[in-house]
């Protein structure tokens, strides 16, 4: 049955799209971004690296970066986005997004038979990750490569390249899926494509700072907390508890009943965060001093 409800508005976690050409400071800029994101906490920000650059900026602080290697299936980055929830992570930078489109690319033109028929075993793992970055409970930035494209323009009477936008190396219509999408240009300057926080559209060209992801924290959390539906709803929420705190504010959430159905859970996952954290062993943390940059064990 149809129902109209009135508008609410919820706290959510960010999903941001950050796109530009080889240079443009996507890496950087989504690092400055996440620091805010976590109220200036670095052991909190992942950097799911395809670029193999993500420890080139260990200036900037202690953040955790998981390498991540061909082939890039969207199932590979699936995986990587579950070991950062469950590492306890609160913002994910994907950087970047673009070799896993290409990968899906590659495999369709390996296909033999029906170019558009094939398509119909391709669409389906790529709105598979697509769902998995929308559902995560945790802040994702994407980085995605663009490439300049031109066309030939008249002027006085000759013709000249004209550069006409950027265009991302990602699915049509990627942007529709983020809350935010910037677009970068050479000089690291961020452009607000797409802005449903409404924080930065029409605004000039600036760089991104930790700033932003302050500001962007706080339109986060501001809002209505949504109010589980379903058993299913409730348990996947308390696997996803990385402190005490998120787990005793789920818990005060539910309602009595919702209360003493799951409570062993609960009392499961207390223990889970109450002993020796887990860390997932193909995480490396960088550190200021380059010199010393274990692996987490």
């Amino acid at each position: 049955m149809m129902q109209l409800h009135t508008a609410n508005r919820q706290q959510c976690p960010l999903k941001m799209l950050l796109q530009g050409p080889s240079g443009a400071g996507k890496t950087m800029s989504a690092l400055l971004v996440a620091h805010g994101l976590t109220g200036g906490n670095w052991s909190k920000v992942a950097v799911i690296d395809t670029e193999r650059s993500a420890d080139l900026y260990a200036d900037l602080g202690a953040y955790n970066v998981l390498q991540l290697g061909a082939p890039f299936t969207p199932e590979r980055y699936l995986q990587a986005l579950d070991a950062c929830e469950q590492a306890g992570m609160e913002v994910v930078v994907l950087d970047s997004i673009s070799p896993c489109w290409e990968h899906l690319l590659d495999y369709h033109a390996s296909l033999p038979g029906n170019s558009f028929s094939n398509w119909s075993k391709v669409t389906p793992r790529h709105n598979a990750l697509v769902e998995g970055i929308t559902r995560s409970p945790l802040h994702v930035i994407a980085c995605a490569r663009s490439k300049t494209e031109y066309v030939l323009a008249d002027r006085n009477g000759k013709q000249v390249p004209e550069k006409v936008g950027m265009k991302p190396i990602q699915r049509d219509g990627i942007d529709y899926e983020f809350t935010l999408v910037f677009e970068l240009d050479l000089k690291h300057y961020a452009t607000a494509t797409k802005d449903r926080t409404r924080l930065f559209m029409d605004q000039p060209p600036s760089k991104l700072t930790p700033q932003v992801g302050e500001k962007l924290l706080k339109w986060c959390q501001t809002g209505s907390v949504a109010r589980p539906a379903t058993a299913e709803d409730v348990q996947a929420l308390i696997r996803q508890c990385h402190t005490m705190a998120l787990l005793t504010e789920l818990y005060r959430l539910l309602t009595p009943e919702q209360q003493q159905a799951h409570k062993p859970a609960f009392q499961q996952q207390k223990q889970r965060l109450l002993a020796v954290p887990f860390v997932q062993p193909t995480f490396s943390q960088t550190h200021s001093d380059h010199g010393n940059q274990p692996h987490a064990a």
